[in-house]
C-alpha cells in the first residue's frame, strides 16, 4: 500500500495532461499513487492519463466532487491534492513526509509561472496571506493525513471556494504545515483575464463568501467572461 496518493482533478486538460502526469512518473516509481479524477471531459482526457496514472475515474463536474471521488478511491494514508498545472518540487515527498510527522495537514508555497515582476508579488501575497490566515488554496497543492481528511468530511460539495471552507474545518483540528518550497502553478488565468482584473475578482469573492454569500452565486460570477465582469 503506497502511504501517499495524489489526486489531479481534471476537465478538458488534454493540452496538458501528459506532461503533468509525465512529472510525476518519478513519485510513481517510489511507490506513489497517482489517481486522476476527471470531470467528463470531452476532449480525450482520460484516455490519454491512463498509461500515466494508477486509476482514472469519472464523477460528476466539480473539483470538490472529484476530489472526494479521487479520496474514496485512493490507497494512501495521505492524500495530496494537486491541479493538473501546478508542478510539485523535486523533493516535494520528503517535504510532506516530514510535514505530516509534525502536522495534520499542510500546503506549499506557490509561485505563479510567470516572469512578470507584479505577478510575482501576488504569490508573495498569497504566501504571505497563507500564513497569517492558517487558510490555503487549490494551487498550494494541500495534503493532508486521511485520517484528518475523513474527520472533517472532505471537501465540501459546493461549486467554489471548497478549498477555503476544507482549510476552515482543518483548521479546528490544528494549524497547517506551511511549506517554503514552492509549487509552481499556471498564471494562464491572470494573463488571460488581466492581472489587476483578476486580483480584484479574487478578493471581492472571498470578502463576499466571509461574509456569507453562497458558493453558487459566487461560481457564477467566477466563471463569467472577464468582459462581462466590473469590480
Amino acid at each position: 500500500m503506497s502511504w501517499l496518493s495524489i489526486i489531479v482533478p481534471t476537465l478538458n486538460e488534454a493540452q496538458i495532461i501528459v506532461p503533468a502526469l509525465t512529472r510525476l512518473e518519478s513519485l510513481r516509481e517510489r511507490g506513489v499513487e497517482i489517481i486522476v479524477a476527471d470531470g467528463g471531459s470531452s476532449d480525450g482526457t482520460p484516455a490519454l492519463a491512463a498509461p500515466l496514472a494508477d486509476q482514472v475515474l469519472t464523477a460528476p463536474p466539480g473539483r470538490a466532487h472529484q476530489m472526494n471521488a479521487g479520496a474514496a478511491r485512493a490507497a494512501g494514508v495521505a492524500l495530496l491534492f494537486l491541479h493538473a498545472d501546478t508542478h510539485l518540487p523535486t523533493d516535494a515527498l520528503r517535504a510532506v513526509d516530514c510535514a505530516l510527522n509534525r502536522h495534520r495537514w499542510g500546503r506549499f508555497d506557490v509561485r505563479l509561472g510567470s516572469r512578470r515582476l507584479l505577478l510575482r508579488l501576488v504569490a508573495r501575497m498569497m504566501n504571505l496571506r497563507s500564513r497569517l490566515t492558517g487558510i490555503a488554496t487549490g494551487d498550494q497543492a494541500m495534503f493532508m493525513s486521511r485520517a484528518a481528511f475523513e474527520s472533517v468530511g472532505g471537501f465540501p460539495e459546493q461549486p467554489l471556494m471548497e478549498d477555503i471552507e476544507l482549510s476552515r474545518r482543518l483548521k479546528k483540528t490544528g494549524p497547517p504545515a506551511c511549506l517554503k518550497i514552492p509549487v509552481v502553478t499556471s498564471a494562464r488565468r491572470w494573463e488571460e483575464h488581466g492581472t489587476w482584473h483578476t486580483i480584484v475578482l479574487m478578493w471581492s469573492l472571498r470578502w463576499a463568501y466571509w461574509r456569507g454569500a453562497e458558493p453558487a452565486r459566487l461560481a457564477q460570477h467566477y466563471n463569467r467572461p472577464a468582459r462581462e465582469i466590473k469590480p
